[in-house]
């Protein structure tokens, strides 16, 4: 079971440990959004559905934050496409 996503402010980025490896969302940001600008899963992982754990759990934290989201990761727009029940984090 993976952990909970964690926002690594150090290096811009949402962080899940998966085993010993760690998924990322690059972000970036500005007043009142975040910008998601790439995320990474390692190869050893990928297929399982831990981007997409990612992803929920950053929005979840960009939700708590009271800040809004940029999509600029094709991962991510696909990801808001498919979950509308986030669309009132959309910048």
């Amino acid at each position: 079971m993976p952990a909970a996503v964690r926002d690594n402010k150090d290096k811009n980025r949402f962080e899940l440990d998966v085993g010993n490896e760690v998924a990322f969302a690059n972000y970036r940001l500005t007043p009142q959004a975040i910008i998601i600008t790439h995320t990474e899963t390692p190869r050893s992982l990928r297929g399982r559905g831990i981007a997409s754990e990612l992803v929920k759990g950053a929005l979840e934290l960009i939700r708590a934050d009271g800040k809004k989201v940029i999509a600029a990761c094709g991962f991510v727009v696909d990801y808001l496409h498919k979950h509308p029940e986030d669309a009132d984090l959309i910048a």
